[in-house]
């Protein structure tokens, strides 16, 4: 790992002299990027946090002074990652087209929509088209396509703001497109219709022996082929010609062609005879014209394989880039659309967009901006290796864009009634909206009885307290009032009014308390800060209960 103290001192000074003090949440995002991976995460964390005390023990003197010799660097960064790096074969005078593949199994999560906003990013910035091809081949028994998938993708990219070219192109009215060119390729002499097993096949591919089934003459293999239509499930596959002594022994004869009894979602059983993922992509990207491919380091063997085929009909191939898997580190959760196919579809989560699902509408509906999700798959980019990014990054980004126009309010868990005594005469204060809109203020009913946490009684019972906004208590059954002098002391969160209310959680559990009665002039889809809780979005009421989703600190 190279050495980021002086960019995490750059970033650090920078904050500090924004905002008045640095913030080491604002600090980690600006780091990783494509060289910062997760076993680097540990190593950086303590220099961060180490730089960020020292900034804020500084005088706005010495900040200035010291981030003087170091701008260059945030300014060299900055420029970096301004913008998208430039595509292969993008300066050539032609009209770039790209093309999103989801396969309809499901909604979008974070972890697969990175590749398709790449390339609505590249197609914005280079005016290209971005065509929507729904992956909808025939899939397995383990991930099965699912009738619902089609739709949830559709709203997936709109949430995410990609605009793409219509009509949709679905893979399954295609179908007749794919044989022709498969009875091309018998016809070559480059495919045949084998016969034998995965086992015997897995065996020949080891010792680099050629399978008996491929020996049969042309017109032979083409009526094998036309028998294959009538074959039962599992009897016979089409594959194409390759050396026996590829390198890569998964290269040897892979197969284009496999007999499903599966019925599909859209065409039910017109089809048992269905194309593998390179094969379709082989002829659709040369058809579709399109220039660019975008996908991930998985899709390697599939990539070369397409090229083959390309090269077979003599066809100029689009140019491929590959980027590395995102995982994202956080807590509890595997991000799987295979998974949480399962579990939505059992009753076990509440839907495709629960928050353990970590869908790109779960991510929304919690108070995630798109635009923050878009900035994120920007701020990564085409990153070559598989990286492991920390949610933080997102939530920081996040952060920066809600933390101004959110609202605060108050929330209580686990509440506890105290009752003030002497209470000096204020019974509808003026609390701020937001710490930087000091003259925003709205007015809160303020009774003789309030409500603190139960947590906070027994920490600070008996001593005494600021109620936050208001003036200072000795903390009891029966609190004392004793100053309006705003003292370093403890401040609490308070609610008097209160209404019943919850906050679901990323892990799926429910947080139950109060909040304070200006949460019933919000509206559905608000995003408001509770004090010293954190972000949420407002979700609507429910048998009297108003609930949020929580989006992060």
């Amino acid at each position: 790992m190279r050495d980021f103290s002086k960019e995490v001192m750059a970033y650090s000074l920078q904050n500090a002299i924004d905002f008045g003090k640095a913030n080491p949440e604002k600090i980690l995002p600006k780091l990783f990027q494509h060289e910062l991976e997760k076993k680097d995460i540990g190593k950086v964390m303590p220099l961060v946090k180490e730089t960020v005390k020292k900034v804020n023990s500084m005088s706005v003197k010495e900040r200035v002074t010291a981030f003087s010799k170091l701008k260059k660097l945030v300014k060299k960064r900055e420029e970096q990652e301004r913008d998208l790096v430039e595509l292969p074969g993008s300066a050539m005078k032609r009209k770039l087209i790209f093309r999103l593949a989801p396969f309809p199994s499901g909604a979008l999560h974070i972890g697969n929509a990175k590749t398709y906003i790449l390339n609505a990013l590249y197609a914005e910035r280079y005016k290209g088209d971005l065509l929507l091809v729904m992956d909808d081949t025939i899939g397995s028994a383990e991930k099965p396509l699912i009738e619902e998938g089609y739709q949830l993708i559709e709203e997936d990219l709109e949430l995410v703001g990609i605009k793409y070219k219509k009509p949709i192109i679905y893979k399954s009215d295609r179908l007749k497109i794919y044989y022709k060119y498969a009875k091309d390729l018998i016809e070559k002499n480059k495919a045949y219709v084998c016969y034998c097993s995965q086992e015997e096949l897995r065996e020949n591919r080891e010792k680099g022996v050629e399978c008996s089934c491929r020996q049969f003459p042309v017109k032979i293999q083409l009526l094998r082929w036309k028998e294959m239509f009538k074959a039962k499930e599992g009897h016979a596959t089409l594959r194409i010609k390759t050396s026996m002594f590829h390198p890569n022994p998964a290269f040897r004869d892979r197969v284009l062609f496999k007999i499903s009894e599966r019925e599909h979602p859209r065409v039910e059983k017109k089809y048992r005879v269905w194309p593998s993922l390179e094969m379709s992509w082989a002829i659709d990207d040369h058809l579709l014209g399109i220039t660019h491919i975008i996908r991930g380091n998985d899709l390697m063997i599939e990539t070369e394989m397409e090229k083959y085929i390309w090269d077979i009909f003599h066809w100029k191939g689009a140019e491929t880039i590959h980027t590395g898997l995102i995982r994202i580190e956080k807590t509890g959760a595997k991000i799987s659309k295979a998974k949480s196919q399962k579990e939505v579809l059992s009753g076990e989560f509440l839907g495709w967009d629960d928050p353990r699902t970590w869908s790109i509408r779960s991510l929304i509906r919690r108070g995630i901006t798109k635009e923050a999700i878009r900035e994120f798959v920007k701020e990564i980019g085409l990153n070559k290796q598989d990286i492991t990014v920390p949610i933080e990054t997102l939530y920081a980004i996040n952060r920066g864009i809600i933390d101004y126009t959110s609202e605060r309010y108050s929330f209580i868990e686990n509440p506890k009634k105290i009752e003030i005594e002497k209470n000096p005469g204020i019974k509808e204060p003026f609390v701020p909206i937001h710490p930087d809109k000091p003259k925003k203020t709205r007015k809160v009913k303020l009774t003789n009885n309030i409500f603190i946490s139960g947590k906070d009684f027994e920490k600070y019972k008996g001593k005494e307290i600021r109620l936050l906004y208001l003036f200072n208590l000795r903390l009891g059954e029966k609190s004392k009032f004793t100053s309006l002098k705003n003292k370093k002391i403890p401040k609490l969160n308070w609610v008097s009014v209160d209404v019943p209310a919850r906050i679901l959680m990323p892990n799926g559990d429910w947080i139950s308390g109060i909040a304070e009665e200006g949460i019933n002039k919000l509206y559905i889809g608000q995003i408001i800060q509770f004090e010293r809780f954190g972000f949420c979005r407002y979700d609507g009421k429910r048998k009297n209960i108003y609930e949020f989703w929580f989006a992060h600190k």
